[in-house]
């Protein structure tokens, strides 16, 4: 049934055989824990079209795969200069790149599962079948938790079937290679049985995408078991630093504005107790040597983001209490953007800011025309990571910052990245879509000054419109009644498909049409696509004011990419 498995069972265990003299492992170190999940991003970014393939809309926007790859290697990229084999450690600089680097619902659940892994790891230099087992279970129920309300016949129910069903095998005979030999197979038999759980996948024809993106990971661990090399070498290669324009600060300048100063410090036990100890105590200290700090604690590594004069001082704190795995200053006078920031710092904070997420110039200089401060570039088959989330906040000097995702996909990163930052109150609102932030952000009052009843009324907002999408269809299909053939374009809203036409002007005038029935709407906002032709947008305009006269239209060249139109009713 998945189009990345469409052989049978044999055939991938198969794959997996040992090689000749290769033994089973009893004992799990941060060694074999770094080729493991160097096998595991590996065996995905071979795989990741399949994945983005078994997208439940016929429409060009499959990115499952993509989003668990870059989540997976943001981890194993963090491992590059790790030269330890403490399983604890190990785990946990992994765990903590995948939580900065996830992206997508499926990567941030991913990022969880590891997380949770971590968390059952914390105490162990090496770990038995039986403590993998229990870090395991703590793995499905934290990446539970990222969920507010989880659906069964996703990753999810993989990820815990999966790990039940080995858990449940584990004997005193058993390996780290039975485990997750084990885990495998049943992860293969939980995919398949997706499509039972989930009716959209069972209309689609496809199983569950991050489900699938999670069983070749795990395939990846078991040919990393069994003795293959597994590498991501064009993958994990550090991008190169583009130098500055250093003209600014010569022999003669006085250094005004100090170094932005960023670590990440790894706690070490024959320091400090790394599991216990309390952040606050870096958080005080930065507060008296710099401004702008950023610090909190992942398992028992702190990140540390400070604005200072003496960044040596910093330097020599932190290291009391771990060691270094990264290091970055620089020197803020030479940047003039970072200038400019600085000194907004100076003043004090103004009470609420505001970032959004899109794709395509016209929407990006729509939001700001409209207030949002920093527009994350994104959206459909680009979702931003829950770093690039903390990265706008920075810029952002206010009491409150609201976030508008703008798509369903990108709401748990964006929640990630809020549960995180210290510096402000972070409002994540749930637009599912760009009509929804849109219309959130036009309702934005920034005289209230009641957070909590302003976050209300934006809901309230947002609640009150419709948002429908034309994309081109990538396959044939049957869905919600309507005959889908590849290479027409279809109108849909949320996750019904209203029609589908050989023409994409056709298809829009019937998406109006359904948007407009119930006769609520009175106004329509149509954000034509980088794709979309000036002139088919004006015979759109023209078609669509001789057919409802009593409705206010506004037409933008949005840019977006996918989308031909994104029609917004209000």
């Amino acid at each position: 049934m998945c189009a990345a498995y469409g052989g049978e069972m044999e055939f991938i265990m198969a794959e997996n055989e040992k090689k000749a003299g290769q033994e089973d492992v009893s004992l799990l170190d941060g060694t074999l824990l770094t080729k493991m999940a160097t096998g595991g991003a590996a065996e995905l970014r071979a795989n990741a079209d399949a994945v983005n393939n078994l997208n439940v809309f016929p429409v060009p926007d499959g990115d499952t795969g993509d989003n668990m790859c870059m989540t997976i290697e943001s981890g194993v990229a963090a491992l590059q200069d790790l030269e330890t084999d403490d399983l604890a450690t190990v785990m946990s600089a992994l765990s903590h790149g995948m939580l900065l680097g996830a992206r997508g619902n499926s990567g941030v659940i991913l990022s969880q599962f590891f997380s949770g892994m971590a968390n059952g790891l914390a105490s162990c230099a090496k770990a038995d079948v039986m403590t993998l087992g229990q870090a395991l279970s703590e793995g499905v129920k934290k990446a539970y938790e990222a969920v507010m309300t989880p659906t069964e016949g996703t990753i999810l129910t993989v990820a815990r079937e999966a790990v039940a069903y080995a858990v449940a095998n584990l004997s005193a005979e058993s390996t780290v290679n039975t485990l997750f030999s084990d885990l495998m197979k049943e992860m293969y038999a939980s995919l398949q049985r997706t499509p039972e759980l989930l009716a959209v996948l069972k209309e689609a024809h496809v199983v569950d995408s991050g489900g699938a993106g999670l069983l070749y990971i795990i395939e990846g661990f078991n040919k990393a078991l069994n003795g293959e090399e597994l590498s991501l070498p064009t993958l994990l290669t550090p991008q190169k630093h583009t130098q500055g324009d250093f003209s600014s600060f010569t022999a003669d300048s006085v250094m005004e504005y100090g170094y932005c100063t960023e670590l990440l410090l790894q706690l070490q036990n024959s320091k400090v107790d790394a599991e216990a100890f309390d952040v606050g105590v870096i958080t005080a200290y930065l507060q008296t040597v710099g401004d702008s700090v950023v610090s909190f604690k992942t398992g028992t590594i702190v990140k540390i983001h400070v604005h200072t004069m003496t960044p040596e001082a910093v330097l020599g704190f932190c290291r009391q209490y771990g060691e270094f795995l990264t290091v970055k200053i620089e020197n803020m006078s030479v940047q003039h953007s970072e200038n400019t920031q600085i000194k907004e710092e100076a003043t004090p904070a103004k009470k609420y800011g505001m970032v959004a997420v899109c794709s395509g110039e016209g929407l990006r200089n729509t939001l700001t025309e409209l207030g949002v401060d920093v527009v994350v570039s994104g959206g459909q088959t680009n979702n931003p990571s829950t770093s690039d989330f903390l990265e706008a906040f920075e810029q952002i000097h206010a009491e409150h910052i609201f976030v508008f995702p703008n798509n369903g996909n990108i709401i748990l990163a964006a929640k990630q990245a809020a549960s995180i930052y210290e510096k402000a109150t972070v409002h994540v609102m749930e637009s599912k879509d760009f009509g929804a932030g849109y219309v959130g952000i036009l309702s934005f009052d920034m005289e209230n000054d009641d957070a909590t009843a302003l976050e209300t009324s934006i809901n309230a907002a947002m609640q009150s419109v419709s948002t429908g999408y034309v994309s081109p269809a990538v396959r044939d299909a049957d869905m919600n009644g309507v005959h889908i053939t590849d290479g027409e374009f279809i109108g849909y809203v949320g996750k019904e498909i209203i029609t589908s036409k050989k023409d994409a002007n056709e298809a829009a005038i019937a998406l109006a049409e359904k948007l407009l029935k119930d006769g609520e709407k009175c106004l329509l906002t149509v954000f034509s696509g980088k794709d979309t032709a000036d002139e088919e947008t004006l015979a759109l305009e023209n078609a669509l004011l001789a057919a409802y006269p009593e409705v206010e239209f506004y037409f933008v060249s949005g840019g977006q990419d996918i989308h031909l139109y994104i029609i917004v009713a209000e």
